[in-house]
Order: C-alpha cells, then sequence, then structure tokens
C-alpha cells in the first residue's frame, strides 16, 4: 500500500475528529487570541520535559486511567486521583478541553470533540517556539520509555526514535525500557547515534561496581549552575528479563544520590539541582524526603498526571508528565546564585488538532514510517467498543488479548502483563496490524502455554499485587496488576502480601489449589523461550473475528471500604 500524503496528513491528526473541527481551527488556536500555548515571559531558565512516549511518532488516542489506587501514605494523593476525583481536585470543568486532558469521564464523547494527542512534529512545533522565544535559557529533557512501544521502533531497533530525539533537540535523557534492546544495542545508541547526554546515577557494572554511565551533568544557562542527575528505573532486571542486561546493576540508591546533589552543590556549585527521574512518582516522593537538596524532579515511568500544579515534598517540587507525548511540561524558573527564587509551572496537553505540525519532523517521520506502511496498514477487526489499556487491573485492549489466547491456544485461562503503555481505539475504528503492535511489541512477545495449580496462581498474582500495592514505594516495581482472563477474585490492597487475593474462581467455578489450568501467557522475563510472538497469535485470531467487542471485563470484587477511594472513578464496576 503507497502511503499517500493525504493518509499521512490524516495520520498526523490534521483531519480533525470526525468532522468536529471546524476549518481554520488550528490557525485560529495557533499564535492567535485565546492561544493556549502563548506563555508570558518569566525567569532565566525553561526545563521543557517529556516522559514515556513510548515510541509514538504520532498523534494517538489516551484515556486516563479510572482506576489508580494509592494505599498507605499516598492513599487519596496525586496521582492516585481518577474520574470526577481528579476533576474537583483541580478544580476542572468536566466536559471541557482540559476536562479530557486530565480524566477518563466521558472519554468517547469528547474524544470526538477534541482529538488526538500527541505526535513528535506537534510536539516539535512547541518545542521550537519555546526555543525561539527563550533562546538559550532552554533545556529540553526526556525521561525515558522513548524507544519501545511501537512497530517501528521495534523493527529498526530504536533508531527512528533516536533520530526523532535528535531532531526534536533533546539535551538529556534517562531509560527504563530502552534496556529491553539488550546492553549492546543501547551501548551503541547512546555512543554513536544519540545526541543528548544519557544519565544515569544508579546503574552500576556488575563486574567492578563502577558507574557505566554518566550521573549528571552540570549545564549552564543564562549565568547559572543547572545540574541534571539521571535516574534510570531502578527495577530494570526484575520487571524486564535480567538475560538482557547480564553486566549492569540497578536499583533506587538513594544514598549515592545525596552524594551527587552534595557533589553537584559543593564541588560544582551548582545553583539548582533538578533530578530527571524514571522512578515511578510514589518512588519519587519518598526519595525527595530521604534526599536534601534536590529543586526540582522530573518524574516518569507511571505515566501519571500530577498537575496542573507540581506536588511538593519539603522543598522539592515534583511532577510526573503522562505519556504517549500527551503533555509537554514547562518549568519557567527564577534561578538565583545558589537558590530557586520562584517559578511559574506549566502542563500543557498537546492537542494536535491545535497545534500546526513542525514540517522538518513531520518529512522525518513519514520518511522512517514509509518502508513499513504495508505492514502496519493491515486491517484485522473492527472495534464495536472502546479499547484501552490503562488501569489498576485490566482494560479492554489486554481483555481482548486474554479472550484471543485462550481460544487460540485452547486454554482455560490466560494472562497478560500489567503494562501501562498501548493507545486507545474508539469504537467503529479498524484495529491494524500497528494497533496490535502499539499493545504488543516488545523484544520478548513468545506466548507460552503452561498448567498450573490453582495455589501457583494466587502465587503468582499475590506476588504482583504486591509490586503494586505495598505500602513502602521502594517495593513498587512498576506496571499495573496482571490481567487474569477468565480468573474471577476478591481482592483487598489494603491487605499484605498473600491476603490480598480471595474467593478465587475460574470460569465461575471455585479455583482448586491442587487442580491444574491451562493457562496462556506471554512476555516471559526469566529467560528466552521458544514460542509464536503474541501479535501472530492475536492478529490469526482478529482476522477470523472481523468484528469485536468487548462488554464484560474480569475485574476482581474489591473490599468495601474502597468504595471512596478517590483513585476509583466507577466503584460500581468492582461491586461497590
Amino acid at each position: 500500500m503507497k502511503l499517500t500524503r493525504r493518509d499521512f496528513m490524516q495520520m498526523l491528526g490534521l483531519a480533525g475528529a470526525a468532522g468536529f473541527f471546524a476549518p481554520g481551527a488550528i490557525q485560529a488556536a495557533w499564535g492567535g487570541a485565546g492561544d493556549p500555548y502563548e506563555i508570558p515571559d518569566y525567569g532565566n531558565v525553561t526545563l521543557l520535559h517529556m516522559t514515556d512516549s513510548h515510541a509514538q511518532l504520532l498523534p494517538v488516542w489516551w484515556r486516563e486511567p479510572d482506576t489508580n489506587i494509592g494505599v498507605g501514605r499516598v492513599l487519596n494523593q496525586p496521582p492516585h486521583l481518577c474520574g470526577q476525583w481528579v476533576l474537583d481536585a483541580y478544580d476542572i470543568k468536566g466536559g471541557t478541553r482540559n476536562g479530557y486532558a486530565y480524566a477518563c469521564v466521558d472519554f468517547d464523547a469528547l474524544a470526538h470533540r477534541f482529538g488526538k494527542t500527541g505526535g513528535y512534529a506537534h510536539i516539535a512545533s512547541l518545542v521550537k517556539r519555546y526555543r525561539e522565544a527563550r533562546g538559550d535559557k532552554v533545556i529540553m529533557l526526556d525521561g525515558g520509555d522513548s524507544w519501545q512501544g511501537s512497530a517501528t521502533s521495534l523493527w529498526t531497533k530504536a533508531a527512528d526514535m533516536v533520530g526523532a530525539q535528535n531532531l526534536l533537540g533533546v539535551d538529556y535523557f534517562v531509560g527504563h525500557w530502552e534496556f529491553t534492546y539488550g546492553q549492546k544495542r543501547v551501548d551503541e545508541l547512546v555512543k554513536k547515534s544519540l545526541k543528548a547526554k544519557f544519565l544515569a546515577q544508579n546503574i552500576f557494572s556488575a563486574t567492578w561496581e563502577e558507574l557505566v554511565f554518566k550521573p549528571y551533568a552540570i549545564h549552564e544557562v543564562s549565568g547559572r549552575k543547572i545540574a541534571i542527575i539521571g535516574q534510570a528505573f531502578p527495577f530494570t532486571p526484575i520487571a524486564n528479563p535480567r538475560y538482557m542486561i547480564p553486566d549492569w546493576t540497578f536499583g533506587i540508591h538513594p544514598g549515592h544520590m545525596q552524594k551527587m546533589v552534595d557533589e553537584c552543590r559543593k564541588d560544582h556549585q551548582a545553583d539548582l539541582v533538578v533530578v530527571l527521574s524514571h522512578n515511578g512518582a510514589d518512588v519519587d516522593k519518598k526519595m525527595a524526603a530521604q534526599v536534601q537538596g534536590i529543586d526540582i524532579i522530573l518524574g516518569g515511568h507511571t505515566h501519571d498526571i500530577m498537575g496542573p500544579r507540581p506536588f511538593k515534598v519539603g522543598k522539592t517540587l515534583i511532577i510526573n508528565t503522562s505519556t504517549n507525548g500527551k503533555v509537554l511540561a514547562r518549568f519557567d524558573l527564577d534561578v538565583g546564585k545558589g537558590k530557586l527564587n520562584g517559578f511559574r509551572f506549566h502542563y500543557l496537553p498537546v492537542f494536535s488538532n491545535l497545534i500546526q505540525p513542525d514540517p522538518e519532523m513531520a518529512a522525518y517521520i513519514e520518511k522512517v514510517r514509509a518502508p513499513y506502511m504495508d505492514k502496519l496498514a493491515e486491517p484485522l477487526a473492527v472495534t464495536e467498543s472502546l479499547l484501552y489499556r490503562r488501569d489498576n487491573f485490566n482494560g479492554t485492549f489486554d481483555q481482548l488479548i486474554c479472550n484471543a489466547l485462550m481460544q487460540e491456544m485452547d486454554c482455560e485461562a490466560a494472562f497478560s502483563p500489567g503494562f501501562r503503555w498501548g493507545y486507545c481505539k474508539l469504537p467503529g475504528e479498524t484495529i491494524t496490524m500497528e494497533d496490535l503492535m502499539s499493545q504488543t511489541a516488545i523484544t520478548y512477545p513468545q506466548v507460552t502455554v503452561t498448567e498450573y495449580t490453582g495455589a501457583q496462581i494466587k502465587n503468582i498474582m499475590e506476588q504482583v499485587a504486591d509490586n503494586i500495592f505495598n505500602k513502602d514505594p521502594y517495593y513498587q516495581q512498576g506496571g499495573d496488576m496482571i490481567r487474569a482472563g477468565n480468573i474471577q477474585y476478591a481482592f483487598d490492597p489494603d491487605q499484605p502480601i498473600f491476603h490480598r487475593c480471595s474467593n478465587m474462581m475460574v470460569g465461575g467455578k471455585p479455583m482448586s489449589s491442587s487442580k491444574k489450568y491451562k493457562l496462556a501467557g506471554w512476555a516471559p522475563t526469566t529467560a528466552p523461550v521458544e514460542g509464536k510472538p503474541v501479535w501472530d497469535v492475536v492478529a490469526h485470531w482478529l482476522r477470523a473475528q472481523k468484528t469485536v467487542r468487548v462488554d464484560k471485563l474480569d475485574l476482581p470484587r474489591l473490599s468495601n471500604d474502597m468504595k471512596t477511594n478517590h483513585g476509583i472513578a466507577f466503584p460500581k464496576e468492582y461491586g461497590l
């Protein structure tokens, strides 16, 4: 299939959404009266931050989660606010453009009204605009998870994304999913292709216990020294295959972070200390309470919105800048000698219908995608219901994957990993191979079939649950709950490990601890295995279905005291 200019402009989001945008809407917003991206000049330093784009070069649909439960000290704190709770907390009116950006309420209708978000050509326009206005006061920072999540990033081994970062002018970068290409490929790209400085104060050589990457950089702006310290995802060898990075060790290392902060302050006379982090929001909060001298943490990993104002721990300002290119964060800072005098913060949802795409980036995106368009554009099935992934317990896209695995592999249950990446499809849209790859594009995609006893299934689910709902953030290792197809259970996130899951059933029948159940899964992390890639299995099923819909999710029944938890938008879905 040949990619026409019209096709490409539609993919860039310029055609509007279902005709809701009148001609001239872009021009009226961009540079005109009421332009939401016009920002008054302030201070002597500007930080631009994006994170977790997951290799989405084009605008996408992205729905905020309807369940994001906080436990312990972070109960009902940002970012653990969903639906109407988040709108009320930030005084945002529902049904508005900002309401669409911040919450899942009425997503289907508002998506048609306000269009897709993100897109590197649109982000590039914002970045160039602010660089033109602020000159060399601007520092561009990428919080990681930028090289994984699309078919083209997988097939080019991240080369397409490195090119986009270089064109965007990223100054500093940290990583997580990047490491799933293997340490040799990461090392090659960082040293030979990536223009940004790759920073990590918490990755060490397993043999020599020496830092693998530079821990920080000193960036001079407006006569001030800005220290940028990198914090890679600390649990990479646990959340992802250890065999891909055998010679590198990871961890939070708050003690070493304190040493790096002190070194920047004392040895380099840094006037401002910024941590570019891929910890996740709750880990950032705890680290900020332990490490003294950090002014700002630009966070990522958990895909959370913590705007429209920063969260504060002591003197440290913390943000987390969403995912899939949906948001560009901007800090305008008045940096004095050795201290931060003041700031202005702007959380900028990237509405593709309001931003003129940058021609240079648009041409690059068209070029790198062109060789793969026949594969990407293959139609698989039409969805009659909204497909999304991001949610604590299950999403309709993962339910679809579980259903496909069970039928294709002839299993009575299925597991799908609790990945937080993967964009949405609206009712009536065609699921293409590109869409399926956006949910599955990893370097260890094999489908497995295993016989587990009921006791083993419960143990797996309890272990994963503890990674998510442990009250100590330093034991939260990322992701959402494993998606359990055709498995029903009760759940209490406030309980300790091995006591969260109860009343477990398979196909509506009580689960026996000793009985073996045939279970399909994908993305094995312990060792390389043989097997079909998940996208081939699911694609075969979708082609046969032609039309799909998900009306019922395999969700747990939550304990009654969760009814007023601000991290649950729709309590009735959980039997509350």
